[in-house]
Formats: C-alpha cells, structure tokens, sequence
C-alpha cells in the first residue's frame, strides 16, 4: 500500500451550478466522484493499451475503454440533472484517481491485464455495494452503469494461461493484486473523508467506523474470489 501522503484535498469546488441540499447533494457528489472515476479510467486504458503485444489484444482493450466512456456518459447525463457541471466535476475529483493510476502504473503486459481485471472488478464490487443503500432513482443508476461493467473477462484467460504456463509469474502477479486493492481502498478513504456527505450517505443508519470497515471487508473478500478467477489465490 502507498505510503505517500494523501492529496491535499479535492479540487476546488468548480461545478458552476447549484445542487440541492440533503440527500440529493450527497448524490449528485457521489455521481461526480464516479463520474471522475470513469475518466480516469478511459485515459488509463489508453495509455497502458500501449503494452498490448498483438491486435486481438488492443481491440480488448479498446472495448473495455468504451464501456467507460458508456459509463461516463450515463453519469455526466447524471451529473448535470443535479445541477453540477461534468467537466468541473471531473477537476473537482480528478486527483485522486490521477494518483492512485500514478502509483499503480503496470510494468508488464501481464500486470496491466491484472489491473485491468481486478480494477473491472474492483468497480463493479464499488457500485453493487453503494446500490443496497441508495435510494430508488439512484441505485437505478448505478445498476445501469454496473450491468456494463464486464469487460476484463478476457484478462482472465490470458492471465490463468500465462501463469500455467510459466508458475514463476505467479508470486509477483499475487503481490501486485495485493497492491491493487490496497492502493484502491486508501484512495477511496481518502475520498470518504474529503466528502462527509457522502460517507454518511453510505453509512447512514450503522455506526460510522464499523459500517465502513464492513463495506470495505466486503470489498476485500471480493477481489480474493477474483484473484482464484486469475489463478493467482
């Protein structure tokens, strides 16, 4: 996990609207954190596409890149309902996600395809998490994004017949899973406690700590069942 101090705080609120109070502020915040979250996502994809050693692998790659861009769409639509500007949005938040992709830059061809399965992942557990405690309009949303959130499947294969067929990439590709996730969750702490809104959206109704150590468990036995997926348990 990264030991690097967190950033000092989120941008500048930039958003240019006004956004209602209460429970609807806490999710247009919310939407505009995934939505940065999906930005950074379609321009990671792009740059470590460049490690991609064939054709069929570039047009994964280039698949799972638009599915973010589907999903940024859906939240910036999201976004500017509630009254805040996407591309402020994105400024707003950016940083975070800028540092945990700086801090979790792949090496190898066979680290990008575990981030980009674990990261898929790591989305996908994020959204079907926050669906059980938004309400009705909202957990809509999030379902639609989620539903279009499964396409690192062929990472998968890659990875299991690579680690078949050389067991020595096994050890380090455990490790890098390992720092996938920890880095993962630092960064989303660091959100949670820049955005008070949100983390009591989230939480509401448990006690504060224990509701976020729960969410967080539930994260993490998650991604070992992924890495059993990749071979790497």
């Amino acid at each position: 996990m990264s030991t690097a101090p967190p950033p000092s705080g989120v941008s500048p609120d930039t958003s240019g609207g006004s956004v209602a109070g209460g429970e609807d502020s806490a999710i247009a915040k919310l939407f505009a954190v995934l939505l940065a979250g999906e930005y950074a996502a379609f321009y990671r994809l792009i740059d470590e596409s460049r490690m991609a050693p064939d054709v069929h692998s570039r047009i994964a790659i280039a698949r799972m890149a638009a599915s973010e861009i589907g999903h940024f769409d859906v939240l910036a639509e999201q976004v500017a309902a509630r009254g805040i500007d996407p591309t402020g949005a994105v400024e707003r938040y950016r940083s975070v996600f800028d540092q945990y992709h700086q801090v979790t830059t792949p090496k190898t061809w066979y680290e990008s395809l575990v981030k980009a399965y674990v990261g898929d992942g790591l989305a996908a557990d994020f959204y079907r998490e926050l669906a059980d405690v938004l309400p009705d309009e909202a957990r809509q949303v999030v379902r639609e994004v989620m539903s279009e959130t499964a396409s690192s499947r062929f990472a998968r294969e890659q990875v299991r017949a690579a680690v078949e067929a050389d067991p020595m990439l096994r050890s380090p590709l455990v490790l890098w899973g390992r720092r996938l996730l920890g880095e993962a969750v630092t960064h989303a702490q660091w959100v949670l406690a820049a955005e008070e809104e949100v983390t009591d959206l989230l939480f509401a109704g448990s006690a504060s700590l224990q509701g976020v150590a729960s969410f967080f468990d539930t994260i993490a036995e998650e991604h070992t069942k992924r890495m059993t997926d990749l071979g790497l348990a």
